[in-house]
């Protein structure tokens, strides 16, 4: 992993600490990601108090960004699909300074005459597998619109268990809505799963589950106590998920010094068995959300400045969605942004099984596909390694179903 691909990936994650505090604690899924690259790609254009906040909201020099956007748009990773787009009316050329920040754009962004809202909505689908059918904005009266797009669709190298919903433990709101629930695989030869109870600064312990799927991507799902508020716990899974991907340090709380017992995040007791374990419990989940980006701390109101000045209306927004299942995972998101638009003897060892039964974060990240997600390095390779490309906050989950044949593929 670069140096600049350290830096951006925490600078991502900064970021996405502003798109869900918008967003509040609703159930929601987003890219931050997404968002995060229309900024580095428009901020070229920016000067004066309009680059210090953009500055500020990337998280990071813009020059910086603007090369992490071209990298990871001209290289991109095997299992999430990424494009990027500016269009403009007919007839609309824009100031010198939006001639030069258009003809300066990385070969990897398209170009072109705005196509209608039709157009749009097909880019929108072909750049997402059809999972966003729409674009998020109205655009028939733009004379300006850039966007993004990203999206994954992946298997899990090895699929979830069933379970039923009791496992949630009898104090959760969802054991009684819901009839399955997913369990990590056990036995032998189970891999790709990894699940363990950490400690995070300011939220004490917090249960962690990560996802490998078949060609580099890690799925990882991160629960706190239930009266902790979104932010906090969406960051812990940032910062945990990204030392994951990267092969940093994760310290694991030893289950010997925990005491036995039911708790809201697990149920631990002593078993026999050759060594101590730890297997997860947790919600299928689905999610769609459409996300205003005007809001000043997005950083989207100095882009549309320095892009176009002047007082004509202006738009930015994000349609995302997502699915974990007992297969696999998918998700995809567009970002828009419109102007002027209207064998031993065995011992006696503890045995944890960590629950899922609150609203809890998930992050997804993009690694190297030949790294070894059961004990992964922090090799440099794509630009994409360690960064968080969705995320979500869970609080309406799904009921777990058998799906063979479910939607997630092997590889894009």
């Amino acid at each position: 992993m670069s140096v600049q691909t350290a830096v951006v990936a925490d600078a991502v994650a900064g970021y996405a600490a502003r798109v869900h505090a918008v967003a509040g604690d609703r159930h929601q899924v987003a890219s931050p990601l997404g968002a995060w690259l229309l900024l580095a790609l428009a901020g070229t254009a920016s000067s004066g108090a309009d680059r210090e906040v953009l500055t500020e909201a990337l998280g990071c020099d813009i020059d910086v960004a603007a090369r992490a956007a071209a990298e990871v748009l001209a290289d991109l990773h095997p299992l999430v699909g990424a494009a990027a787009a500016v269009w403009t009316a007919r007839g609309f050329s824009g100031t010198d300074e939006f001639r030069r920040w258009l003809a300066g754009l990385p070969a990897a962004v398209s170009t072109g005459a705005l196509p209608g809202q039709a157009g749009l909505d097909s880019w929108a689908r072909e750049h997402t597998f059809g999972l966003i059918e729409r674009f998020p904005i109205d655009a028939d009266l733009a004379v300006l619109v850039l966007a993004t797009a990203l999206a994954t669709k992946v298997s899990w190298r090895l699929p979830f268990e069933l379970a039923p919903a009791s496992a949630l433990g009898s104090a959760s709101p969802w054991a009684g809505q819901l009839d399955r629930v997913l369990r990590t695989p056990t036995g032998p030869g189970a891999s790709g799963h990894r699940q363990f109870i950490t400690a995070a600064p300011e939220l004490g312990d917090v249960i962690v589950h990560a996802a490998a799927a078949a060609g580099g991507l890690l799925v990882v799902s991160v629960g706190a106590a239930p009266d902790v508020p979104a932010g906090p716990v969406l960051a812990a899974a940032h910062d945990i998920g990204h030392r994951l991907a990267t092969g940093a340090r994760v310290d694991r709380r030893d289950l010997a010094s925990l005491p036995l017992g039911d708790g809201p995040l697990w149920r631990l007791r002593e078993v026999v068995a050759p060594a101590d374990t730890c297997t997860a419990v947790l919600p299928a989940w689905s999610a769609s959300s459409r996300l205003d980006l005007t809001d000043p701390a997005l950083g989207f109101a100095a882009a549309r400045r320095a892009l176009v000045p002047g007082d004509d209306p202006w738009a930015a927004a994000q349609s995302a969605m997502a699915r974990y299942t007992r297969t696999g995972f998918e998700a995809a998101a567009v970002t828009a942004l419109a102007v002027g638009m209207a064998a031993r003897l065995p011992a006696r060892h503890r045995e944890a099984e960590l629950r899922f039964a609150y609203p809890y974060a998930v992050v997804a990240f993009a690694v190297n596909p030949d790294a070894d997600l059961a004990r992964p390095t922090g090799a440099a390779g794509s630009p994409w390694h360690g960064l968080p490309v969705f995320s979500a906050w869970v609080r309406e989950p799904d009921d777990a179903t058998d799906d063979q044949a479910g939607p997630p593929g092997d590889r894009l």
